[in-house]
């Protein structure tokens, strides 16, 4: 991972990458899941034999400050390859549960994007803070 303290792009990238997955959560929010940008997750997520994949992750690239889910992988055990993450923006991951009901779906990745958000928001002020320092 590389020194990013003084670049002041990357604390903006950051706070528009936060932006965007907080619209993320209000929608999946506000929305019913089967009209969200993550039905594909919450499909998955429960229409998956869980015999064979225990998880589903949402990949997410920010474009023009909106959150677009890229693709849906599930997951059977192990890591993502770092190509796959270094590639996107952002990633939720939630277990295979057939019968998760929408808002216990709603509720658990919610809560994932939240911590998300927090993380993204921490490094545009870590980066944006070494760059007052400078």
């Amino acid at each position: 991972m590389t020194d990013d303290s003084n670049d002041p792009s990357k604390a903006e990238r950051a706070e528009e990458i936060a932006d965007a997955l907080e619209d993320l959560v209000i929608e999946l929010r506000d929305e019913p899941v089967k009209e969200s940008r993550l039905e594909g997750l919450f499909d998955e997520a429960t229409t998956s034999n869980p015999r064979i994949w225990n998880t589903v992750t949402a990949f997410i690239d920010v474009e023009n400050g909106e959150a677009i889910v890229t693709d849906e992988s599930k997951l059977a055990e192990g890591k993502w390859a770092p190509e796959i993450v270094d590639d996107c923006d952002a990633m939720v991951t939630t277990d295979v549960q057939r019968g998760l009901m929408p808002d216990e779906f709603t509720y658990a990745v919610g809560k994932k994007l939240q911590a998300e958000i927090e993380k993204f928001r921490e490094r545009a002020a870590e980066t944006s803070g070494a760059e007052d320092d400078a």
